[in-house]
């Protein structure tokens, strides 16, 4: 099936969804009652030094998403179809047939003891009851999918201009007002709130009240951390923080009995200079004349047994300081002391007691971890608490996998062995089969890509360094593994059969506030093997071949070596899209082959039976998530990557190490691996048009994906983007043509690629369907670049390629 067929039927679907919508939308204002008014717009006037964005977000009620121009609601339309097949008196008389059958069946329970069916049978009822009483409140499916029509109501109205006059006046706006005021024409309502915001009030000056030496000293050290500053306006949001910031300092420099209680903070104004003063007072403690700084005095760590029926199977030990019982003689002292972070006789820092905790629960040994404290004068005796996890954990997973153009499924199962040597070390089996839909490298259509790997790992706790003992204590707060794996993988892909063996050593670990990442594989050393080719591609193979591009030997019996580390930096935990920037950055560098260059081995050539490869790789990957409010988002990606081959590769990468343009995480207005390398040009399709039949291999890919997200309603989201990038190779391709990267040319050959998307994000899983379209196709003669201008009423999607239809798990990035 060709690809404008498919986006021609899901454009009819979507068509159809629409004025399915419209059909039961057809306006906001439908079926409103006497003295009833859809909600059109709320509006702030006046607001000019305040925060305008966090005033909207008190904006309540919400006014329903519409589309622009024809006064519907997608979220409503949904509502409506839901509503209109929805009888919540059914609902009602279904949950109370149950609620008198769990009656009858507790009746019997009381009097007689009930058979394991009728067991079962109240609690099937219980859940169908609470089932009920949520549908009863809030509807069917789709009524919860979609949304009511937002009505005027003066309470909430009401309430708004309250919060509204309380946020001003927390933000040192202490002379504002704020009025409102609605109106109503053809049951729509509009709501302007009007805000006389008046001068904000400064910080004047900042004083500490306390005769606690020691803490005026660590507030004279962190002064300039201090979130209240002269000159700054008053913002009681400030004030909050400070007072953690304050209590977090004592608690991490020994005053572990010291809380936020004891801060107090008095603001005094002066509404003629409009500035505050603000006193910081630290109140004295109930139970002592100051506060104190406490200190270790002793440390117990135990592991308690399963049971008590195992209660007399402790085994006691000490090592540094610290005082060890084990449920049974299990667990190495050595391993579980590098990962406790405070020490005999230091000072209590509350920070490392938590960095602690983290550090033993990432062993994965135990089910919990507890710490706690007990107090005998100024000295702590800390109490660590742990209980064994099970020792044999099975985990199974089936879903839904896509690396290129259609989803496809997946199995796959894990079989984790805790503590093996009794080092903390984990001994791990997994198997992974799969079924993906991709892009034939000799074709256009879409094809199944079958996949299996099976691998056996041990996960070290600590850093396998030969000759130096004190690396286990020393490296210990970086959560330190060292995985030595083995591993198959079988790939059946339209146009060939590929099987690899692989090993790999690989030392990874992170900073205490986990924002960095790094892994180090020392050695990743595969055998790979492509027993079966077909007659097409082999035909591919040879015909670049005999143009002097060696791809073939890509796919000769291969031994492939390599050296590679990646780190990954996280800015404010990039992935969980909240309210706040963040933004990520991946750094990789490879050097394949590395020890052949002490050795002499042949180049790779036409009698080459087992072809082996050098080479360096560079890979650096941007990416920034910025929230312009609670339902608009900007995104963006840079991601720059260059490989070169050298010594025996004659020119020639590992497949798997070259780089692809294009698909549905690149540029998604080229299908997988289609685009580039530069402005070579692609084969002819049968109306003159190009046809991108082949995948490109590259050597060097540069890209830029930007997107605006919005929340639409409920579930649903959209997205508009835009996607510029390239492919190119290194050196001169007689094969292709303006393949080849030059700097007086490459910026000539960016592709771009527009398009919009929507997503269904239900938090456990997130669907993504793009529709992209080429804009600037880097193929075409120059001076015929721009291909936008291709699409029309009559040709909508534009000529034959011109549109991609992407299908994705997930955000793009």
């Amino acid at each position: 099936m060709s690809s404008d067929y498919t986006i021609l039927k899901s454009s009819k679907y979507i068509l159809f969804l629409l004025l399915l919508g419209l059909s039961f939308g057809c306006s906001l204002t439908k079926n409103l009652r006497e003295n009833e008014y859809a909600l059109f717009e709320n509006e702030l006037k006046g607001v000019e030094k305040a925060d305008e964005e966090r005033l909207s977000a008190l904006l309540q009620p919400e006014t329903n998403f519409r589309i622009p121009l024809l006064n519907v609601s997608p979220g409503v339309s949904i509502y409506r179809i839901g509503r209109s097949f929805f009888d919540s008196s059914k609902v009602a008389e279904k949950r109370k047939n149950f609620e008198a059958e769990l009656q009858s069946l507790e009746e019997k329970e009381e009097s007689d003891s009930l058979s394991r069916k009728e067991e079962k049978r109240i609690e099937k009822v219980s859940g169908r009851i609470e089932s009920l009483k949520y549908k009863e409140e809030y509807g069917n499916g789709l009524m919860r999918t979609g949304n009511p029509v937002t009505r005027l109501d003066s309470a909430a109205i009401k309430s708004t201009s309250q919060n509204i006059s309380g946020y001003l006046n927390n933000n040192g706006f202490f002379e504002s007002k704020v009025d409102f005021e609605v109106e109503t024409k053809k049951k729509k309502a509009y709501v302007t709130y009007e805000i006389e915001e008046g001068s904000p009030y400064l910080i004047d000056s900042i004083y500490t009240r306390t005769d606690n030496e020691e803490i005026i000293k660590l507030l004279n050290q962190s002064k300039q951390r201090s979130l209240l500053k002269t000159g700054k306006a008053y913002a009681q949001d400030d004030i909050t923080a400070e007072r953690n910031r304050v209590e977090e300092l004592l608690k991490n420099n020994g005053f572990y009995m010291f809380t936020k209680t004891y801060l107090e903070y008095l603001v005094y104004k002066d509404t003629v200079a409009k500035t505050v003063k603000i006193s910081q007072e630290i109140k004295k403690p109930t139970f002592a004349e100051k506060h104190r700084v406490y200190s270790l005095d002793e440390i117990n760590f135990r592991v308690n047994p399963p049971s008590n029926e195992f209660a007399d199977q402790q085994v006691n030990a000490e090592y540094n300081g610290i005082d060890f019982s084990f449920y049974r003689d299990r667990y190495s002292e050595k391993i579980l002391d590098s990962r406790v972070l405070f020490e005999k006789g230091s000072t209590y820092q509350r920070n490392m007691v938590i960095e602690s905790q983290k550090q033993l629960s990432n062993l994965d040994l135990f089910r919990f971890v507890n710490i706690t404290f007990d107090t005998l004068g100024n000295s702590l005796t800390a109490n660590i608490f742990t209980q064994p996890a099970e020792k044999y954990q099975l985990t199974n997973q089936i879903g839904l996998s896509i690396t290129e153009q259609l989803p496809g499924p997946f199995f796959s199962t894990s079989l984790r062995n805790r503590n093996f040597f009794r080092g903390g070390e984990i001994l791990e089996f997994n198997f992974r089969a799969g079924l993906e839909g991709v892009a034939s490298a000799t074709n256009q259509g879409v094809y199944q890509s079958r996949e299996l790997g099976i691998s056996s790992s041990v996960i070290f706790p600590r850093f396998l360094v030969p000759f130096y003992p004190s690396s286990l204590r020393k490296f210990g707060r970086y959560n330190p593994n060292t995985r030595v794996q083995i591993g198959y993988n079988y790939t059946n892909r339209p146009e060939y059969t590929r099987t690899s063996f692989n090993g790999k050593l690989a030392y990874t670990w992170a900073t205490l506030n986990n924002r960095q990442q790094f892994t180090v594989n020392l050695a990743d050393l595969n055998y790979i093997q492509t027993p079966a080719i077909t007659p097409e591609f082999g035909e591919i193979l040879l015909d670049l071949a005999n143009q002097g591009n060696n791809l073939i030997w890509s796919f000769l019996p291969s031994y492939i070596s390599s050296i590679s580390g990646q780190s990954i930096i996280n800015f404010n935990s990039y992935g969980n899209f909240r309210n706040r920037p963040s933004s990520m950055l991946r750094l990789f560098v490879e050097s394949g082959g590395t020890l052949l260059n002490f050795r002499d081995i042949a180049t790779n050539s036409e009698e080459t039976e087992i072809a082996n490869f050098q080479w360096l790789k560079l890979q650096a990957d941007f990416r920034r998530y910025y929230p312009l409010d609670e339902k608009q988002t900007f995104a963006y990606r840079l991601n720059f990557g260059i490989a070169r081959p050298y010594g025996v590769s004659n020119g020639i990468l590992p497949y798997e190490k070259y780089f692809f343009a294009g698909g549905g995480t690149s540029i998604r207005a080229w299908q997988a691996r289609r685009l580039g390398p530069g402005s070579s040009n692609p084969r002819r399709g049968p109306e003159g048009e190009y046809d991108y039949p082949f995948e490109e291999p590259a050597e060097m890919i540069i890209e830029s994906m930007l997107e605006y997200r919005r929340n639409l309603f409920s579930y649903f989201d959209m997205a508009l983007f835009l996607d510029i990038g390239n492919s190119w190779v290194i050196g001169v391709d007689q094969t292709r043509p303006g393949a080849d990267f030059r700097f007086d040319r490459f910026y000539k050959e960016l592709a771009v690629g527009s398009g919009i998307g929507l997503r269904m994000d239900f938090d456990f899983l997130i669907i993504r369907l793009d529709l992209a379209t080429k804009a600037i196709d880097p193929a075409q003669p120059e001076g015929e670049r721009w291909v936008l201008d291709n699409i029309s009423f009559r040709r909508p999607f534009g000529v034959r390629g011109q549109t991609v239809f992407n299908f994705g798990i997930g955000y793009p990035f």
